[in-house]
């Protein structure tokens, strides 16, 4: 089990209460991660870990609580555009790490961008790896014994594996723009609301058809554009509308806002598709609400 701490007055409670438990700690190294202000957790006004400026406190609550300290980590957002700003991160990271002197790893995060449309950029893997292995054995050395170089590349390894299928419901031409209504909407697929994530869409019942721009709509009562104006071929009542990199962060964020179901999931594995999760039905909807009896029993 991994202990993880990122508030100074937690990690006192914490180290008075369970000196001898392990103890990672997550530090802001104030290092803006992609462009993106919902998606980058490691600036100065970030919730999230503890100051480099507050190295002084940690220490001191680690030696008046003679705790241990296994793991140092950070975790500035996603989609770092360039890593030669990840690699200025783990410096610092770097730096922290020499107050701790029983380390068993270092946790660099993620933050890996994957591509979300033909000809986008994504993080160079193999330079970013091969830089960092040379500079973390480095550190290694200096610091006199072998770590843990841990990645949590969860998106990296899922995003572009996992698609979002939606039924086209109903088309509506209007005096300058040409909506296609899905039977779907921000309770299934709130990234492109939410963060304002790109998701190519393609319309996979007429892939040779021409193309033509169209705006995606869902069916909730609030906007719900999953796309503006996109080339898409054309598209007809019915068909199915494909939407990509969904296996990262879409599922995990869905809802039954305005009573709607949440979809079934379906796995591909060796050529064949395999139901892994069901669609919600009306009385997965009210199953967890309690009947009560406000009848008044006049005697």
């Amino acid at each position: 089990m991994l202990c993880e701490i990122d508030n100074l007055a937690t990690l006192e409670q914490f180290g008075t209460k369970h000196p001898k438990t392990p103890v990672c700690i997550r530090i802001n190294p104030h290092v803006m991660a992609g462009g993106n202000a919902n998606i980058s957790v490691g600036h100065i006004d970030s919730k999230f870990g503890i100051s480099i400026h507050q190295i002084p406190h940690i220490l001191r609550i680690v030696k008046n609580t003679n705790m241990h300290i296994n793991g140092i980590h950070m975790h500035t957002g996603s989609d770092i555009l360039d890593i030669e700003v990840f690699l200025y991160a783990s410096e610092i990271l770097f730096d922290t790490a020499k107050h701790f002197k029983n380390l068993d790893f270092i946790d660099f995060g993620s933050g890996f961008k994957v591509p979300y449309k033909l000809g986008d950029i994504e993080t160079n893997i193999e330079e970013l790896g091969k830089k960092l292995s040379v500079r973390f054995n480095e550190f290694c050395k200096t610091y006199g014994k072998d770590l843990t170089l841990a990645f949590e590349p969860g998106k990296f390894l899922v995003s572009e594996a996992g698609y979002f299928l939606a039924k086209v419901n109903a088309l509506k031409q209007t005096t300058s723009t040409v909506f296609a209504q899905v039977d779907s909407g921000f309770n299934h697929l709130i990234r492109p609301m939410f963060y304002g994530s790109h998701h190519d869409i393609v319309n996979i019942s007429n892939l040779k058809g021409r193309e033509r721009f169209y705006t995606v709509v869902g069916y909730i009562c609030e906007t719900d554009t999953f796309g503006n104006n996109r080339r898409i071929n054309e598209i007809s009542e019915g068909d199915i509308l494909c939407f990509k990199n969904a296996g990262a962060y879409c599922f995990s964020m869905t809802s039954n806002y305005n009573s709607r179901y949440r979809p079934a999931e379906v796995l591909w594995y060796n050529n064949k598709a395999h139901l892994i999760r069901k669609r919600e039905s009306f009385d997965d909807i009210i199953k967890n609400q309690i009947e009560v009896d406000f009848s008044i029993n006049k005697g």
